[in-house]
């Protein structure tokens, strides 16, 4: 039965691991790779076309995938990608795709082919800068304005929309040429000069005009991109929107009747600006040295780990050489005893050998132990040092603002009493007409106390998050770390068991032969 007569099917492990197999290393290596088990993360190349494939699935430990090939299958959405960030060349050609959607994450994609699919719409590409090959041939593709949506790809030099409605336009290929004056191969051929130049004077007006609003629409996006690494910056220093008035603006936010109050005539404005900008200014001063630290930790830690490394291939490589050399010998050895004390032999090295690189292994364990406790001593200082800070800072936010009640309550009072004799002066604001509705003392009284008490939460909420985030933020990178290297040394350890095995299985097999 052929894969057009199976049932779709969705990717599992089965299929997978098959994949893997038939495309992964052969002979010695291939047992040493079975023994020692598939690891999903390190494959590079990965091989489904043919398979009647209908949902991607099962896809997101492959993780170090730069090439993958799912043409003539039968699927009908792009999905399941979104952890192959390091895919550089994907095929879904000959499927039945009518969308582009699931590509977002493949920021390093060069070569995509959508070849003869159902799509009408190219779209939600905007991620995949760095593409180079684009091949929508065979499709359902007819507005000539498909085109214009790829001018934003700048490194973009092969198209393919051969077999599309949009190539039945007369003008088809002069627009294309046109408005993507960087293309040098459109439809398999190489663009002439004197299509460019035929190009160039038809659409000259039109593009310097669509140039004008697309640098508009740049210099735009710039802006706010700066806008948002601001934002984030302060965002990972715990000290968003604590560089102006904005908390006092979030309280009048929640506070519409304090906000009102503020209005009255003598009122100050609440002056805790200058103590936010200190709090501010001290979170993006520690947020540098934050980073310079974990950036120093990180470098410690992966020079620990290479130094180690090398040290561990060297050993593993005079090992592996001088194994081989012996299993030859061995091979020309015919007195079974004299077989038997050369085994022994090896097997007693291979002990040695493991006990060297289990050694080596604990020799990094101990010294990486070392460089977290210095980072996590380090970095513990540097948060409580903040924190102390911080939790220094904001009592004197709560005396104005007790006293920015106080003054408030005052006022309020004594406007309330000259209204109802009708001996105010000053002209109170249209905001504030509600004063004439609180007829008495006791409803002012507790407008104003309901004002300060949201006041006073809100500057307590803004430090318990502050405070909050910044405790969780240490205690999960701390954890992250420790997990990581839980995960590193688990899979050097497998991965030194599983090679020793491997070497005593063969002088096992070795053994048994010569008793046969």
């Amino acid at each position: 039965m052929n894969w057009q007569q199976d049932e779709p099917k969705v990717i599992d492990e089965e299929m997978l691991k098959q994949a893997i197999e038939e495309q992964g290393p052969q002979g010695q290596a291939g047992d040493i790779s079975k023994k020692e088990g598939i690891q999903y993360e390190d494959v590079l190349q990965l091989r489904l076309d043919y398979r009647n494939i209908l949902k991607i699935y099962h896809l997101w430990h492959f993780t170090s995938l730069t090439k993958l090939q799912l043409d003539n299958n039968v699927i009908a959405r792009i999905e399941g990608l979104e952890n192959l960030t390091h895919l550089v060349w994907l095929d879904l050609s000959f499927n039945n795709i009518e969308v582009i959607e699931g590509l977002d994450s493949l920021v390093k994609l060069q070569d995509l082919s959508l070849f003869n699919n159902r799509i009408s719409v190219i779209e939600n590409l905007d991620a995949l800068q760095d593409l180079h090959i684009l091949s929508f041939g065979n499709n359902a593709i007819a507005q000539l304005e498909n085109v214009l949506y790829l001018r934003k790809f700048k490194n973009l030099r092969t198209l393919n929309l051969a077999g599309n409605p949009i190539c039945e336009e007369e003008m088809y290929k002069t627009f294309v040429t046109a408005y993507l004056p960087d293309l040098v191969y459109l439809d398999y051929r190489l663009l002439d000069e004197q299509t460019r130049e035929t190009a160039n004077t038809k659409y000259k007006y039109a593009i310097e005009g669509m140039q004008q609003t697309e640098l508009q629409k740049q210099q735009a996006m710039e802006a706010q991109k700066i806008s948002n690494e601001e934002l984030q910056l302060h965002k990972d220093a715990f000290v968003e929107f604590l560089n102006g008035p904005q908390l006092f603006n979030s309280m009048c936010d929640e506070d519409p009747d304090g906000e009102k109050l503020s209005l009255l005539p003598g009122m100050e404005a609440f002056k805790t600006e200058a103590l936010c900008v200190q709090i501010f200014d001290a979170g993006l001063t520690q947020h540098a040295q934050r980073t310079a630290e974990v950036e120093s930790f990180f470098t410690c830690s992966r020079e620990a780990v290479a130094d180690n490394r090398q040290k561990a291939a060297q050993i593993a490589a005079d090992f592996e050489s001088s194994r081989r050399q012996k299993i030859v010998e061995m091979h020309q050895i015919t007195d079974v005893e004299l077989l038997e004390d050369h085994i022994s032999s090896c097997q007693e090295q291979a002990n040695q050998f493991s006990e060297t690189l289990m050694s080596l292994e604990l020799q990094l364990v101990d010294q990486l132990e070392d460089i977290f406790k210095d980072f996590e001593r380090n970095v513990s200082d540097m948060v409580g040092g903040f924190i102390e800070y911080v939790q220094g800072i904001y009592p004197f936010c709560r005396d104005l603002e007790n006293q920015h009640h106080e003054q408030q309550l005052e006022i309020a009072l004594a406007t309330l009493e000259k209204v109802v004799k009708n001996e105010l002066e000053e002209e109170i604001p249209d905001d504030m007409a509600m004063v004439n509705t609180y007829f008495n003392k006791d409803t002012v009284t507790n407008a104003v106390s309901a004002s300060h008490d949201t006041h006073l939460l809100k500057i307590d909420n803004r430090e318990d998050e502050l405070l909050t985030r910044i405790n969780n933020w240490m205690s999960g990178l701390l954890k992250s770390i420790h997990d990581e290297e839980v995960k590193r040394n688990r899979k050097r350890i497998s991965e030194i068991r599983n090679y020793v095995s491997y070497v005593k299985d063969e002088l096992e097999d070795m053994r048994m032969s010569e008793h046969h």
